[in-house]
């Protein structure tokens, strides 16, 4: 059997690595983990990762309180910058189109 060589196998294996910070949550109730969408009423516990291993961080006391705490709502933006109260311009998605598969108006 060959062995691969070290150097090569940390390059690969850098790929697949967890950025520390990365947070998850897990379901505390018996029985396997399963989706998380099949007991929300569960309480989960939030688990960060180190660069090592899992830490706890926090209980909370279902799916929707573990959805906020793993990404959190953004702050809005101060009122005082005009760029962010203006209307907004660009391109609107709901305009009809005029790509070759739309039917032509009459």
């Amino acid at each position: 059997m060959d062995d691969e060589p070290l150097d090569r196998w940390a390059a690969r294996r850098q790929g697949r690595l967890r950025k520390p910070g990365e947070k998850k949550a897990i379901t505390l109730s018996t029985g396997p983990q399963r989706a998380a969408h099949l007991n929300p009423e569960a309480p989960r516990l939030i688990l960060e990762w180190d660069g090592f291993a899992w830490q706890a961080l926090t209980t909370v006391e279902d799916y929707a309180a573990a959805c906020r705490a793993l990404s959190p709502t953004p702050e809005p933006a101060p009122a005082d910058r005009p760029e962010a109260t203006g209307p907004t311009t660009g391109h609107n998605p709901l305009a009809p189109g005029t790509g070759r598969h739309r039917k032509p108006r009459p």
